[in-house]
């Protein structure tokens, strides 16, 4: 009896704890469209978007100080190395920080007229050390007033960003996002079900089978080994084995997902359109979703064993709280 009255009150504690995990709306004052955050502390985070938008919180979240960047360009991601060494793309611009963002200058990516007519655009980037630093994207080219993709773009830097060079790659799609695994393993998404790998350094890729053709706009590798992708149409993919092989998980929802984001070895969330929030305590063998209290769409995530937060459409800023 002892036992079975033990094993239920585990039970209720956990009910009660899930419960008590909320995603709680927050006030900045920005109406435009967030697609970036980045925390290097519970304390310490950036949030950026449309029209070259960066804002810093040194508390947490409560307020937030709009930074002045120098661009009118949509900022498509931020990421930071450590507590003093950031990044951030805006369209085809970057930007790094090593004051921990107290400020933010302008490096040069490529050299006027690389491209000849096309233009750069920039959406993710990842420095897997001091010195080595990837930028991706896609090249642009005017259509009859409109922009098409005319090819995928891949630079590396060996010296810490202050010159880059194009590495060739099997696609001439859009790129998304990547993430690296160490300095050595790294991986790329993109549009059309497009999976990239490297295993040197970033020197050279090889195409990954998805199993899919949808776009792909997310990656994140907890090691060598285990990584998850995230796309479109509530498209879920996960891997054991580095992307040898990659299974479609279960989403429970159609729409469009996002951004994927492990705190731990265990624990992941996934954001995307309509407001959805997934949530997985498996190692991403299952997903859940939690209540957002928002249909915004979803467009960034970062996760902590002890905070999360996520931004969207119309300046949505969403923290979650254990």
């Amino acid at each position: 009896m002892r036992a079975i009255v033990t094993i239920c009150f585990l039970f209720l504690t956990s009910i009660f704890a899930a419960a008590q995990s909320r995603w709680l709306p927050q006030s900045t004052g920005f109406s435009g469209d967030l697609v970036a955050v980045f925390f290097t502390s519970s304390d310490d985070g950036w949030i950026a978007g449309d029209g070259g938008f960066l804002a810093q919180t040194t508390d947490g979240g409560a307020t937030w100080n709009k930074y002045a960047l120098n661009t009118t360009e949509d900022i498509n991601e931020i990421y930071f190395r450590n507590d003093d060494n950031g990044y951030l793309v805006a369209g085809r611009k970057m930007f790094i920080t090593h004051d921990a963002g107290r400020t933010w200058q302008e490096t040069q990516i490529y050299r006027p007229g690389e491209f000849g007519t096309n233009r750069p655009e920039f959406l993710s980037i990842r420095f897997s050390d001091k010195k080595r630093g990837y930028a991706i994207g896609s090249l642009l080219r005017a259509n009859r007033g409109d922009e098409v993709v005319v090819d995928s773009l891949v630079m590396r830097t060996d010296d810490g960003g202050e010159t880059w060079q194009r590495v060739s790659v099997p696609s001439k799609g859009e790129l998304y996002h990547l993430d690296f695994d160490g300095n050595s393993r790294g991986w790329i998404v993109g549009d059309g079900g497009l999976i990239l790998a490297s295993t040197d350094e970033g020197r050279t890729w090889r195409k990954q089978s998805s199993g899919t053709t949808v776009p792909l706009y997310n990656v994140d590798f907890r090691d060598e080994n285990e990584g998850y992708v995230v796309g479109k149409s509530g498209t879920i993919l996960r891997t054991v084995d580095g992307g040898k092989t990659w299974e479609h998980v279960p989403a429970n929802t159609g729409e469009t997902l996002m951004r994927v984001d492990f705190a731990d070895d265990k624990n992941g969330w996934i954001v995307g359109y309509a407001g959805n929030i997934l949530r997985s305590n498996d190692k991403g063998r299952t997903w859940t979703k939690q209540e957002s209290n928002t249909n915004q769409r979803l467009y960034g995530l970062f996760m902590d064993k002890k905070y999360g937060w996520t931004v969207g459409a119309k300046g949505t800023v969403l923290k979650y709280k254990k």
